[in-house]
C-alpha cells in the first residue's frame, strides 16, 4: 500500500466518527485506531514480508479487545474482519447470500459488511455447511465478531 492511500485513509478517520478501520489488501494489512482524539495506525505484514508498524500519534491507551463470547459455537467460526454493517444480501430482496444448512465452497460469498460506503463481500475460508448465521441482516457487527459456524 503506497503512502498517499495510507495517508488519505488516516485523514479520513481522524475526520470521521469512525473509530477504527482496518483494510487487508495482497500487500499487508493497515488498520487504523482512533483513540481519544487521536489516530494510531498499524501496519501488519502479510505472510512471507517484512514491513514496519507506523504510528502517527501515539495514543495514552488501546482499546479493549471486545469481549470473546462465553462459550463459542463448535464448528469453525467465520469472524468480522472489520467494523461495519452486516447485509446476507446483495440487495434488499434479494435471495441471501447462504442459508442454514446450506453446503459452502471455500471462496464463497457469505455475506457483505459494508464499511465507510464500501461493500465487501465476506467470503468462506473453508468448505463445509452452514450451521448457523450469527448476524441479523442490517446488524452493526465489530472487527472480529463471530458471523458464522461451518461444520
Amino acid at each position: 500500500m503506497d503512502l498517499r492511500k495510507l495517508k488519505t485513509l488516516i485523514d479520513l478517520v481522524s475526520e470521521s466518527n469512525v473509530s477504527e478501520l482496518e483494510i487487508t489488501e495482497a500487500e499487508g494489512k493497515v488498520r487504523i485506531v482512533k483513540s481519544m482524539g487521536n489516530v494510531v495506525q498499524q501496519v501488519v505484514a502479510a505472510p512471507m514480508q517484512a514491513m514496519p508498524v507506523a504510528t502517527n500519534t501515539v495514543a495514552a491507551e488501546q482499546p479493549a479487545p471486545a469481549p470473546a463470547p462465553a462459550a463459542p459455537e463448535p464448528g469453525h467460526q467465520v469472524n468480522s474482519p472489520m467494523v461495519g454493517t452486516f447485509y446476507r444480501a446483495s440487495s434488499p430482496g434479494a435471495k441471501p447470500f447462504v442459508e442454514d444448512g446450506q453446503a459452502v465452497k471455500e471462496g464463497d460469498v457469505l455475506c457483505i459488511i459494508e464499511a465507510m460506503k464500501i461493500l465487501n463481500e465476506i467470503e468462506a475460508d473453508k468448505a463445509g455447511t452452514i450451521k448457523r448465521i450469527m448476524a441479523e441482516n442490517g446488524q452493526a457487527v465489530e472487527y472480529g465478531q463471530p458471523l458464522f459456524v461451518i461444520e
